[in-house]
Order: C-alpha cells, then sequence, then structure tokens
C-alpha cells in the first residue's frame, strides 16, 4: 500500500505532455506483432498495463525491444504467424489487452491460457467470448465468464457478422482483431460509435477496412480478412483520459492556466472537453495536426466558474474512462450535474460508480447514485474534503481524488496509489511540477 494526500494548491501553471495513449499503445504493439517486417514506435506508455501486453506478444513469438529515448521496436511473426506460448499469459490490471488479445488468438491454432490480477479476475470476458466462439474457437472461463480462461483458437476460422449488445470498443476490436486472420470479411456492427483506434491502425498497417451506415443508424465496421500487414512507425500522442486530470485540475484551481501538449483529440474520446465546455469551462484546441491517422493537438486550459449539467447517455462511449474526473469537475461546479446511461462504470478495473458516490460523500459532496446513472449537487466553489478513500485497487480512482484535494478545504487521502503506474507513471511529481501538492500524507504542506 502506497497512501498519498493531496492538499489545497497554489495557482497551476506550466506545460506538460501527460504519458501516450494506452489504447493506442495497447494496438501498437498487438498489430505490430501481426505485420511483416519491424514496427518502429515512439511515445509508448511504460506503464505496467503496456508492458504485459509486450510481455504477452514476445511470449507468442514476436520481438519486442525497448530502444533507446522511449523508441519500441517489434519485429512482427506475420499474420498468422504467432507460436503457442509456453507460459500462461498474465495480463495484470488490463482489460483491453486481455480482450483484443483474446480476438487474435481466436483465428490462430494454437492454445493458450490467460488470467490477471484480483481486479481483471472479476471482470466479465462473456461479452467477448461470445463472437469469438462463432468463429469457431473454444473459450473455457471461470463461473460467470471470469479470468483466469483457456483459449482453443481454430485453425479454419469462418468470417462474422456480429451485432454488438453493448457499446464496447474492446468488444468490437476483438472481433476485427479475429477477422485479420480469417478468410472473406468479418463485420462488427455497433448501435452507437466507440473509438475507432483499432479500424485507423489497422488501415495504418495496410489492412482494409470499411465502415457503413445501416438503416436503423448503426454502424457497420467490416475487415477484409488476410490481409498484407506491414510494419509501420508509429508516433503515439499523449493521452486524452490521462490529460483529463490535469486539465480538471487547472479548471477546479482558482487562477491556473497549463497547456497540455500533443493530445490525442480522436473525435470518439472527446466527451469530457465537450462537456466541460458545456459546464463553461476555458478549454482552447490548438496546433492540430494529423499523426498516424490520429488527430493531435494542444490544449490550453484556464481556470473559471464552472456550472452543473445533464450529460446524455449517447456520450457515455466517447468518455466512458472520465466520469470519475468529471465527478470531480462537478463537485466545485454550482447546481446538479446528472450523468446517465454510466451502468458500464460498475464493470471496470472496480465499480466506478458506486466508489466515486462513495468517495464523494465522504468529502462532504451531495450525491445520489442509481443503478445507471450519477447526480452531483455542487458545492458552487470550495469542498469540504477531508475524506480518506478507498480506491479499490482502480487508478482513475485514485487521480480523480486526488485531483478533488487540490480544491478542498482540508487533505484528502487514499489508500493506494500504486495502481496508478498502470497508466499514468509519475503522475504525482508532474502534477507537483505545475504546483499542485500531492505527496504522502502529513507531508504536503
Amino acid at each position: 500500500m502506497n497512501p498519498l494526500e493531496s492538499r489545497p494548491a497554489k495557482p497551476l501553471s506550466g506545460a506538460m505532455r501527460v504519458p501516450g495513449d494506452k489504447s493506442i499503445s495497447h494496438r501498437a504493439l498487438l498489430i505490430g506483432a501481426l505485420a511483416a517486417g519491424e514496427t518502429v514506435i515512439e511515445g509508448l506508455l511504460e506503464g505496467e498495463d503496456v508492458l504485459r501486453t509486450a510481455a504477452a506478444m514476445r511470449a507468442l513469438g514476436a520481438t519486442v525491444e525497448r530502444g533507446e529515448g522511449n523508441v519500441w521496436h517489434v519485429r512482427g511473426r506475420g499474420l498468422g504467424g504467432l507460436t503457442e506460448p509456453a507460459e500462461i499469459l498474465d495480463m495484470g490490471n488490463s482489460g483491453t489487452a486481455a480482450r483484443l488479445l483474446m480476438g487474435i488468438l481466436a483465428s490462430h491454432p494454437l492454445t493458450a491460457f490467460l488470467t490477471g490480477d484480483s481486479s481483471l479476475c472479476r471482470r466479465p470476458m462473456g461479452r467477448v467470448r461470445a463472437p469469438l466462439e462463432q468463429f469457431g474457437a473454444q473459450i473455457v472461463t471461470r463461473g460467470g465468464g471470469r479470468m483466469p480462461l483457456a483459449i482453443i483458437g481454430t485453425a479454419d476460422p469462418m468470417p462474422v457478422h456480429y451485432r454488438l449488445p453493448v457499446a464496447s470498443a474492446q468488444v468490437k476490436s476483438a472481433v476485427l482483431l479475429a477477422g485479420l486472420n480469417t478468410p472473406g470479411r468479418t463485420t462488427a456492427v455497433e448501435l452507437q460509435p466507440t473509438r475507432d483506434h483499432t479500424e485507423r491502425m489497422l488501415r495504418h498497417f495496410g489492412a482494409e477496412v470499411d465502415v457503413a451506415e445501416e438503416g436503423d443508424g448503426a454502424l457497420a465496421v467490416t475487415v477484409t480478412g488476410q490481409p498484407e500487414l506491414t510494419g509501420r512507425e508509429i508516433q503515439v500522442p499523449a493521452d486524452i483520459s490521462s490529460a483529463a486530470f490535469p486539465m480538471v485540475a487547472a479548471l477546479i484551481v482558482p487562477g491556473s492556466e497549463i497547456v497540455l501538449t500533443g493530445v490525442g483529440i480522436n473525435p470518439r474520446r472527446i466527451g469530457l472537453i465537450d462537456t466541460l465546455r458545456e459546464m463553461g469551462a476555458d478549454i482552447e484546441i490548438r496546433n492540430e495536426q494529423a499523426i498516424a491517422g490520429e488527430p493531435v493537438a494542444d490544449l490550453r486550459v484556464r481556470a473559471g466558474a464552472l456550472a452543473g449539467v445533464a450529460v446524455p447517455a449517447s456520450r457515455a462511449p466517447s468518455m466512458i474512462d472520465e466520469y470519475p474526473i468529471l465527478a470531480v469537475a462537478a463537485a466545485v461546479a454550482e447546481g446538479k450535474t446528472a450523468m446517465h446511461g454510466i451502468a458500464e462504470l460498475r464493470v471496470k478495473e472496480s465499480d466506478r460508480l458506486a466508489t466515486m458516490a462513495r468517495g464523494l460523500a465522504a468529502c462532504g459532496v451531495e450525491i445520489e447514485e442509481g443503478e445507471d446513472s450519477l447526480v452531483v449537487h455542487g458545492c458552487g466553489g470550495g469542498i469540504p474534503g477531508g475524506g480518506a478513500i478507498a480506491t479499490d485497487l482502480d487508478h482513475r480512482i485514485a487521480m480523480a481524488f486526488l485531483v478533488l484535494g487540490l480544491a478542498a478545504e482540508r487533505a484528502v487521502t487514499i489508500d493506494d496509489s500504486g495502481p496508478i503506474e498502470t497508466s499514468f507513471p509519475g503522475f504525482a511529481a508532474l502534477m507537483n511540477d505545475l504546483g499542485a501538492a500531492i505527496g504522502p500524507a502529513g507531508e504536503t504542506r
């Protein structure tokens, strides 16, 4: 256990580049291992989750090495060339890595065993197992579709047309990645658009990916199987989900102004920015450009008054990881913020909906928790604070409450900062460089 506390901070100022995008980092390693030739990756997130993906791809026969200056080199096996791993693949805390890797393994003729930490082993894998078994794979899980699991890939995969029952980029990506080594065309149909990093990266490596709107407004995403994937150069943008924490900190600590550089602003990932702007946030997007198929920009953020809003359920897929830090902004805002359609938060690294509700209440914020919603009654400025937060091994819960403490009247303490390393290595130090006050309990002044 590594507890930390945060205290009211002086105005935050300066520029920061947060670590590389976790979603893109996973996909760069996974698809690079399937490509022929060498893939060179700059800016890879070197958090524990991504390092687990790198280790898994080595176990499956790819060469994955870290060079100088945070440049990674992946020499792929070519599509269909992965080899059976000699050991159990431990995916740590990463649901993204586990589910996407299951997709790849489903259409390779090998047997693999996957496990994870206690948090990951509580998360549902049945939503991925269902479509992958349609390809011909065999998947055996614990009760309730939980890990550890065994997957026996098929030597003769059949193309699938699968309609997603829930909005999930991970399930969609698993289907598309299984379709890569499958003859014919495989389609994943999503009722709500989810993040499209897999589609963009597959095109970057040379795959044919088509998107068509169906009559009911759903999107049919189709990959043509057995393409010739070729190693590529990839520059991983800064992670919008990590940038969300200093962004909200700068909005709620009076007098703050910061710049977040090189942030990925994929249109299907910026629901938080849209919501914060509706609340009155001063967020300016500068220096927009496209890098390896992904839009990237600098964000200038200045503190100011926020007002509560209603966040529609339709926005959830574009900001599902950002609700914990949005709840912190809502706690400072004037008026009520109602978040709907967020039941998916209950099956993340923790039950984020319940964990946020408990933590906010412990810090003196009035909340209403529903099965699929959270209503936060903003304090209109100062938050009482003083809470001791049980983070339930959830990195985003930990960072959200450390940000809350910067704008609270009394220090906020989290029980364990260790999980933060999975997505945002060096979080406390980088925040303190901007002027935050985060450190061991009793030592921040």
